[in-house]
């Protein structure tokens, strides 16, 4: 179960930051479903713990 701390949405911005990885490659990752997010109005939000599961190699999305 996810505790709140890891429930946070995150702007694209934000994600980039955290990852510590460039806009256009963030947005790579969305689109090949490296990264599971959503597109809200022009941006995309996702969650902090889809970014944690990114960043331990989980790579669920690709190989269910």
């Amino acid at each position: 179960m996810l505790n709140e701390k890891e429930d946070i949405v995150l702007t694209t911005q934000e994600a980039c930051h955290y990852l510590r990885i460039s806009r256009p490659t963030y947005l790579r990752y969305l689109y090949v479903g490296k990264i599971k997010g959503a597109k809200a109005g022009k941006g995309w939000k996702v969650l902090k713990s889809e970014l944690d599961r990114f960043l331990r190699g989980e790579n669920n999305h690709l190989n269910p």
